[in-house]
C-alpha cells in the first residue's frame, strides 16, 4: 500500500523471504543479551506503525511503546495461555496471561495510549490456537486527525 516497511528478525532466511521493493530488512537479535538498551536499536518515536506477530519477549514492551510516534499504531498478536492444549508454543513463558497485553499497555504507556481493539480467545484459522491481540494508538497530545487512523 506504499508504506515503507522495516522487517526485523535474527533469521537471515526469514528476512530474505520477505525482502522486496519498499521492504528494508535488518538482521538483529532483539534478545542478544537481554541486559541493556543495546538490544533495541531504534530511536524513540521512530515508527508510525509497529506490528508484532507470533513473538513474545516481555522485556521489549517498553521499547515498543517508546518507539511509537504520536499518531502511530501498535498491533501486537501472539499466543495466550490455553494454547498448550493445541500445540506449540506450550511453554507458559511464551504464552500471555489473561489480559497481559492490556496490562503491558497500562504499565509501559501513559495517558497518551488508547486501546482501539483487544481480543483474547480461541482462533481456528490458520490452525486452532489461543490468541491475544491488541491495537493501540499513541494519541500523543490527544489531537489525532481522523484521516490518520486507517485499520485494514
Amino acid at each position: 500500500m506504499g508504506h515503507r516497511v522495516l522487517a526485523v528478525d535474527r533469521d537471515a532466511d526469514a528476512l530474505a523471504s520477505v525482502a522486496g521493493e519498499g521492504i528494508a530488512i535488518l538482521q538483529h537479535d532483539l534478545e542478544a543479551d537481554g541486559s541493556s538498551d543495546a538490544i533495541w536499536p531504534f530511536a524513540p518515536e521512530r515508527f508510525t506503525g509497529i506490528v508484532v506477530t507470533n513473538y513474545l519477549y516481555r522485556p521489549l514492551f517498553p521499547y515498543l511503546f517508546s518507539s511509537l510516534a504520536a499518531g502511530g499504531i501498535l498491533i501486537y498478536e501472539t499466543f495466550a495461555r490455553g494454547n498448550e492444549y493445541f500445540g506449540k508454543p506450550s511453554n507458559p513463558d511464551y504464552l500471555l496471561a489473561p489480559g497481559e497485553l492490556l496490562d503491558a499497555m497500562r504499565i509501559n504507556g501513559s495517558n497518551r495510549y488508547r486501546v482501539i481493539a483487544f481480543e483474547d480467545g480461541y482462533e481456528d484459522d490458520p490452525r486452532p490456537a489461543m490468541i491475544q491481540r491488541v491495537c493501540v494508538l499513541n494519541a500523543g497530545s490527544g489531537k489525532i486527525a481522523a484521516d490518520n487512523i486507517r485499520l485494514f
